[in-house]
């Protein structure tokens, strides 16, 4: 019993990324050119979410700040879920719904980038800093999933929105997930070219 549970969410999973495909690859190629035109501007990264989403924020950002699969220079990406001062200063003498929108508004500027997640798309806090980065002429590439909630509402025309089509909230961050890592490839390629790392 707990062996077939187990495989059926091998196989629900891998059920949804082969039925997302052709309709998120349209917006990742969209994000895709979105992070060229801010790394190629000098511009930086900036990336939030909460719980599971926190932890895909710090994976995204390790992965352009160290490297993908392939050796190339630093790319500048900053993830809002790991300074503890900041964090628990704002939420301790504002409210935790600005812990991200206040960095925003402090490290970021117009030709940067804010990759903003939210399975949801409801998140308080991550609605507050997509505002943000809109008073400062940044480009939002929004992931979520569901019908996209609140986020839906508040991205611009020129903004992109990577929208899981599922309901439950594992499935949508396993998405999430294999998301960050077609941009991170993608950015590589973009870069580097189409040499494959052999190693």
């Amino acid at each position: 019993m707990m062996k077939q549970r187990i495989e059926q969410h091998f196989i629900d999973s891998a059920d949804l990324k082969y039925k997302a495909a052709s309709q998120l690859s349209g917006p990742i190629a969209d994000a895709v050119q979105v992070l060229m035109d801010c790394i190629t501007g000098g511009g930086k990264v900036l990336v939030c979410g909460n719980g599971g989403s926190a932890a895909d924020a710090q994976h995204f950002a390790a992965e352009f700040v160290g490297r993908f699969e392939r050796e190339r220079p630093e790319l500048a990406a900053i993830a809002l879920t790991t300074d503890t001062s900041i964090i628990t200063a704002v939420g301790n003498d504002y409210d935790f719904s600005v812990i991200f929108s206040r960095q925003v508004r402090a490290l970021g500027h117009a030709g940067d980038v804010l990759m903003a997640i939210s399975t949801s798309g409801n998140s308080g806090n991550v609605i507050k800093a997509i505002e943000a980065a809109h008073e400062r002429d940044m480009q939002v590439i929004g992931l979520s999933g569901r019908d996209g909630g609140q986020m839906n509402q508040v991205l611009l025309a020129d903004d992109v929105h990577i929208c899981v089509p599922h309901d439950r909230t594992a499935r949508i961050q396993e998405v999430h997930l294999l998301t960050l890592h077609c941009l991170c490839d993608a950015v590589d390629n973009q870069l580097l070219g189409d040499t494959e790392n052999k190693s």
